[in-house]
């Protein structure tokens, strides 16, 4: 029995690993080439895939004809999916012979769509974890083979989050696409009522309203920070990135976006509590996550 792998990022290679691990045959990887424009901070499945001699593939959109072609000829038991970035239609969601699946990464039906790490943080999430389910044509909403939640710490970010999920993803594809592969798995449809949905993110999302309260403030840095395109706001006319905060409940002197010092530490005042600024920086994002300085403001500017 083969696998045809479509995937990208980290949780592809995790994914690879998974099978590999468990002697699957993977008779093809279909990746993304990196993009020039976007900060690759993660694996490359390419590579991995090639240092284990399976052929890979750079569909623009696999949904073209030529490669729905290869995919009948390739004519493998399962398909499998993790993080690859395009929508995968019926002509090939119809030819494994038992069936086509996508690793996603929280616990369906919550958080359907793009970037679901990013959007749990946002939204001060205490569990997550990942969905490994049935493909159909609308976005995440097939039958779940089956789920692996993580907690999600209060100091947790985007990068030590997605780490747990992919540490999770492992486990449930190691555990259940041999399953799957003999005929043992569970299927269990979706309660479609309980769904919620989000779509991507872009950068100017990123945008700090100081008038919000502290706690929200606070996801949104956690949420996008380095490697994302980070939570930024204004300071005497240039941008200002801030990477690494931490947030009260209480207030402070000041109206919100109003700096202030204590000792060594710096505070801003928010809608609602407060906010200690442990990492910033101004104009530019820092190259990699060792480059992120320490907050140095004067007392009592404001960030608007």
């Amino acid at each position: 029995m083969s696998v045809v792998l479509l995937g990208y990022h980290n949780m592809g290679c995790r994914a690879l690993d998974a099978l590999l691990d468990e002697k699957v045959k993977v008779s093809a990887v279909f990746t993304h080439k990196d993009n020039p424009n976007e900060n690759v901070w993660f694996d490359s499945l390419a590579e991995l895939s090639k240092k284990n001699n399976i052929p890979v593939y750079f569909p623009e959109d696999i949904n073209e004809e030529k490669w729905i072609q290869l995919l009948e000829e390739i004519n493998p038991d399962l398909i499998l999916s993790c993080y690859f970035r395009q929508m995968v239609k019926r002509p090939i969601l119809d030819i494994p012979r038992l069936g086509a699946f996508n690793l996603h990464g929280s616990l369906l039906p919550k958080y359907r769509g793009r970037c679901p790490v990013n959007w749990q943080l946002l939204h001060g999430e205490r569990e997550s974890g990942v969905t490994l389910h049935y493909m159909v044509e609308k976005a995440d909403a097939g039958d779940i083979v089956a789920q692996k939640s993580v907690e999600v710490d209060i100091k947790d970010n985007a990068v030590t989050l997605f780490k747990k999920l992919e540490d999770a993803a492992y486990e449930i594809i190691k555990t259940y696409v041999p399953m799957i592969l003999n005929g043992t798995a569970p299927r269990i449809s979706q309660d479609h009522s309980k769904a919620t949905y989000f779509g991507g993110r872009r950068p100017e999302d990123g945008r700090i309203n100081w008038e919000d309260d502290a706690f929200s403030i606070y996801n949104l840095i956690r949420a996008v920070t380095w490697p994302y395109p980070g939570a930024f706001c204004e300071l005497e006319g240039q941008i200002l990135y801030i990477w690494e905060a931490d947030f009260s409940e209480k207030d402070i002197d000041g109206r919100p976006g109003q700096v202030v010092k204590k000792g060594n530490k710096v505070f801003v005042q928010t809608g609602k509590g407060s906010l200690e600024i442990i990492r910033a920086s101004l104009s530019k994002r820092p190259s990699d996550k060792e480059n992120l300085p320490k907050a140095l403001f004067q007392e009592g500017i404001i960030l608007k």
